[in-house]
């Protein structure tokens, strides 16, 4: 008796699934409890040419269900603001250095009156901000990784090979969310 050929839905079933652009082409590395405040969580996509992409983690309060982002601003004091980043030519001139790894990026506002401050979790050179979230802060919660990052940020290439020092793997982060999970259930 013969038996039926293999449906394309069947044999596509049996292919491992492909990995996304930014699996395949960057490193994931995260800052756990930003500036010492719980769950406010970081992830920073590093390519392989060190170019760095500033996005919210997974566990960041803004990703979790119900919350609702009210705006978004780029404007960190009165005399700073990333939308004035203008960067040019081959060294980058304009582009704004970021002095430290807390360096902040953008203040996001939730309708709840939450207020989250994001930071460049990277020494740098600031490339460019997402305007697109500011006209549809739903891209952040929606596609975080992609559509919806922060910045884009050049580390110095002296640094490039250290800036990972103070940031966690995958499953170094996906042990401490692990670990929230516990210590939450536990008191509960």
């Amino acid at each position: 008796m013969a038996t039926e050929p293999e449906t394309p839905v069947a044999a596509s079933a049996a292919e491992p699934a492909v990995p996304s652009l930014v699996d395949r082409y960057f490193t994931r590395w995260y800052k756990a409890d930003v500036k010492g405040k719980p769950c406010e969580d970081h992830c920073i996509l590093q390519h392989s040419n060190r170019i760095c992409v500033i996005t919210l983690a997974g566990s960041h309060p803004v990703l979790q269900s119900g919350k609702v982002i009210k705006s978004i601003s780029y404007q960190i004091s009165t005399n700073c603001s990333r939308l004035q980043n203008k960067v040019s030519g081959k060294f980058k001139r304009g582009a704004q250095f970021l002095l430290t790894e807390l360096a902040p990026l953008c203040k996001i506002y939730c309708s709840d009156g939450e207020e989250y401050t994001i930071s460049s979790c990277v020494r740098g050179r600031l490339m460019e901000v997402n305007e697109n979230i500011l006209h549809k802060p739903s891209l952040l919660q929606q596609k975080p990784s992609t559509e919806g990052y922060i910045a884009v940020v050049l580390p110095k290439f002296e640094e490039s090979k250290s800036i990972t020092e103070g940031l966690l793997t995958q499953k170094q982060y996906e042990e401490v969310v692990v670990k929230r999970i516990r210590a939450t259930t536990a008191t509960s």
